[in-house]
């Protein structure tokens, strides 16, 4: 925590613009519960990437890369440096490195794969563990979504997911500094718990009541947050059982997130313990810059 303040501090002195790497703040009408930047911030600082697809699509790697490619070439052939701020890791490392396509989602597939788990928990990552062991050593078992691709793409191509990705491009001309924000993990969590407290107060729970009653893809229905929210209001948990149930979903997200990060090559990491003014973070990430 501390990304979207400093980013606008940096995008600020480098008189460049913010590209939204996050998977969620695609969606328009989740404003609340992804976190996006207030109004007056999206306008001190030209944002990309944000309220680009209706709660109704599912929104893509394939299609962040095809839509935040021209706007990075474009930043760079002005010399200006783009700063691209997120935590989908998946679609910072296909805008840097390239994107593996893979097959097109094969629906009834995936949910036979989710019934094998429920069925038998456990049983997709210790799949996985056998046919790809580079691919899971990436991921942790909980991250269903991202086992169940990786076995659909193995299943489809007849090749492991971590050779298949072997074969990409980037779309992008331009090099990267890649900078991760650490915190402490108890200091990490208390903030969370405290920021959906915020969130909760701001409205969370009547945007996810107006959400409701859309049309939602799979995605933005299983969203953190408003998945909680909806749960509440199909009556299966109390009010503060789906706050409890957010921070804990929110708490494991942030695990994967570090895990991702992790495992991905060339990043920079800038530990921000203790460390709470947006100003006294930015100075952090700008010394390091100044090393690269």
């Amino acid at each position: 925590m501390g990304k979207t303040e400093s980013s606008l501090l940096l995008a600020g002195a480098l008189k460049s613009e913010i590209i939204s790497a996050d998977s969620m703040q695609v969606y328009k009408y989740m404003d609340i519960g992804t976190a996006k930047p207030s109004l007056d911030k999206l306008r001190a600082v030209p944002h990309h990437m944000i309220d680009v697809a209706l709660p109704s699509e599912e929104f893509s790697a394939g299609r962040f890369v095809s839509e935040a490619s021209p706007i990075v070439n474009t930043l760079c052939a002005r010399v200006k440096h783009p700063v691209i701020a997120g935590g989908t890791g998946l679609y910072i490392r296909a805008l840097s490195e390239g994107l593996f396509e893979g097959p097109a989602a094969d629906w009834k597939l995936r949910q036979q794969l989710e019934s094998d788990e429920v069925n038998c928990e456990g049983f997709l990552y210790n799949l996985l563990c056998q046919l790809d062991p580079v691919t899971a050593s990436k991921v942790t078992r909980g991250d269903t979504r991202r086992i169940i691709r990786a076995l659909e793409v193995i299943l489809k191509l007849g090749v492991p997911m971590s050779e298949a990705q072997k074969n990409t491009t980037p779309s992008v001309d331009c090099d990267f500094v890649k900078i991760c924000l650490t915190r402490e993990r108890t200091e990490l969590y208390r903030m969370i718990e405290d920021r959906v407290d915020v969130m909760v107060h701001d409205g969370l729970f009547e945007e996810a009541r107006e959400l409701f009653d859309m049309p939602l893809s799979k995605t933005t229905s299983r969203a953190i947050g408003y998945r909680e929210a909806f749960s509440h209001f199909r009556g299966e948990v109390t009010f503060d059982e789906a706050v409890l149930n957010i921070k804990q979903a929110t708490r494991r997200y942030a695990k994967r997130q570090m895990t991702w990060f992790r495992a991905e090559r060339d990043i920079n990491w800038i530990d921000i313990t203790g460390i709470f003014d947006p100003p006294k973070i930015y100075d952090k990430i700008i010394s390091l810059i100044g090393t690269n």
